[in-house]
């Protein structure tokens, strides 16, 4: 049965190669979007740069409408095929199974995602990634999408029937692993998302072929049940990948496996509502459904996300202290294994998207400051902070670990790998603040001249915004830096080193993580853990008081800023 299944040397877990196979495929596959995703994204910054201004204005909108597909859908979901692949025969120690129609799903999402970048590139699909009606795009381009739909939801069943595989042989006792829950979770909303997707597509494919009418109020309500749905699969993913890694990289502990099971599901109940931030100043919605979606509902899924915020912390808190780091308030963090590309990549990805995304998020997702923040550079500089910030360079951390595990290879140039995530994450959040600001400062997003050069009335924007874009363009420089660091790595360690035998992961040497050559302990006895909790994890709780100050007042500031624009009375 050698053939079916390897042992890995370091975990000790069973490796279903089938499983193995179609988690590589991916996984590339996730790369080579992100790639054409980052060459975008670099040509956008230089034109949003006025004293750059790259691109003519066709090209802006085209290229604006390939970075949005291949970075938010064709990247972050060939990726997060992946990890279900990962979290479910892998993490639960079962064969795939029907794996055959794993390979007609990635097909599938192959084929619809290649249809619909040709057609965007050719000019028959400038409608932008919401693709709002009436803009109307080539049929293929909808179909396309439909396509990739499609198999995107045959992985997800893929991964639903391992884990009744799992259950019904008994290759797992009790409930499933954390880590597999959030892919469980993730999975969940991806058939949610999915099920949107059809509702708003299949009906805008025949509208394109002149088939039916279309209600265009209802595309933009119904899409942003798929559109932000989609980035909520992100979240459930990486939010699983800082788990997975914290064990990895400094043996990280879970705290209350309940409390974080139950956050895994508010996010399945409530996050799909929080959607219904990106609609506050439609008209044909009424201000109680408004008001309900975005406050009561979208608070309980935010209460998730902060869960798992003090949780994480928490769990490598406790997890070094029981390793003997137990000096001061922060000899655990300052201890930490930051030349680690997998743990700088974990920490950075919480820190952005808790402090940058998450405080943005919840400040614009509230109606009234909802009117002084839509459409404006505030709402991508936020979902950068998230989905970039957050969920990418989650996905960068935990390839340093895929890398030897599954590929079998050696991370190349490891020298670069140490600091990839540092240029990425810094350059992001540079990018993500400084279009927060432009936008507090009334530039407008998706819009190629902020000059307003030959239009029917002058704009005139505050000098300050010309630092601030410039901002924008440096952070994206350095992020596109980042980004290609990690392309290159990834590439070269992939097709171009020798394949590891157990001995060479065993054995150490260049090119491996300290989680690899040496994985920390991941278990404790009673008395070495109620020793750790009598301590507690004070430094985590400090560093929770801190993000707690940093809402309250950048909360505030909005609401003071409200106040000076919309008088009333």
């Amino acid at each position: 049965m050698e053939w079916l299944h390897r042992i890995c040397p370091v975990t000790n877990m069973k490796v279903c190669r089938q499983a193995e196979t179609l988690l590589k495929w991916n996984a590339v596959t996730a790369i080579v979007h992100l790639l054409i995703g980052l060459i975008a994204a670099v040509l956008l910054v230089l034109t949003r740069w006025q004293a750059v201004h790259l691109l003519p204005v066709t090209w802006f909108y085209r290229i604006l409408t390939a970075h949005g597909l291949n970075m938010l859908i064709f990247f972050i979901i060939f990726f997060e095929m992946a990890v279900l692949y990962y979290a479910g025969p892998i993490l639960l120690n079962c064969r795939q199974p029907a794996p055959k129609a794993g390979w007609l799903g990635y097909a599938l999402m192959l084929l619809g995602a290649t249809m619909t970048n040709a057609f965007v590139f050719a000019g028959k699909a400038d409608v932008l990634f919401t693709s709002y009606t009436p803009l109307r795009a080539h049929p293929a381009y909808y179909f396309g999408i439909i396509l990739f739909a499609v198999g995107a939801l045959i992985q997800v069943a893929l991964f639903f029937a391992t884990v009744v595989v799992a259950k019904r042989e008994k290759t797992v006792s009790g409930t499933i692993p954390l880590v597999s829950f959030g892919a469980l979770t993730a999975a969940i909303i991806a058939v949610i998302t999915l099920i949107h997707g059809a509702m708003v597509y299949i009906p805008t494919f025949l509208w394109s072929m002149d088939l039916m009418d279309m209600d265009h109020q209802a595309y933009r309500m119904v899409w942003w049940a798929l559109g932000h749905c989609s980035q909520q699969i992100n979240v459930a993913a990486h939010v699983a990948i800082w788990y997975l890694l914290a064990a990895f990289t400094v043996g990280g502990v879970v705290l209350n496996e309940k409390v974080s099971r139950l956050a895994f599901f508010l996010y399945i109940l409530f996050i799909s509502m929080a959607s219904a931030h990106h609609l506050l100043v439609d008209p044909g919605l009424s201000p109680a459904w408004k008001v309900w979606n975005t406050s009561y509902a979208m608070y309980l899924a935010v209460l998730a996300s902060m869960v798992h915020g003090f949780t994480v912390p928490g769990g490598i808190e406790m997890g070094q202290r029981l390793r003997g780091f137990n000096q001061g308030r922060f000899q655990w963090l300052t201890r930490a294994p930051w030349g680690d590309p997998g743990f700088s990549a974990l920490w950075l990805s919480l820190v952005i998207f808790g402090f940058g995304g998450g405080i943005t998020g919840v400040v614009i997702g509230t109606e009234q400051i909802n009117i002084i923040a839509h459409n404006t550079l505030r709402i991508p500089g936020h979902f950068h902070m998230t989905v970039v910030g957050g969920t990418a360079l989650a996905f960068m951390g935990v390839t340093y670990y895929l890398l030897p595990l599954i590929f079998r290879r050696r991370v190349a140039f490891y020298k670069l790998a140490q600091i990839q995530p540092y240029l990425f994450g810094v350059g992001i959040t540079l990018m993500g603040l400084s279009m927060t600001y432009a936008g507090t400062f009334g530039v407008p997003r998706r819009h190629w001249d902020i000059s307003f050069t030959q239009s029917a009335f002058s704009v005139k924007l505050p000098t300050i915004v010309d630092l601030f874009m410039a901002g924008t363009a440096l952070g994206g420089v350095m992020a596109f830096l980042g980004g290609i660091a990690f392309v290159a790595i990834a590439v070269v360690s992939v097709f171009f080193t020798r394949p590891l035998s157990n001995e060479d992961l065993l054995s150490g040497g260049p090119g491996l993580p300290p989680g690899i050559s040496k994985m920390p302990k991941q278990s404790w006895s009673e008395e070495e853990a109620a020793e750790a909790h009598k301590t507690g994890t004070p430094g985590t709780v400090t560093l929770v008081v801190i993000f707690f100050i940093c809402f309250i007042l950048y909360y505030f500031a909005n609401w003071k800023v409200l106040a000076a624009l919309w008088k009333v009375g």
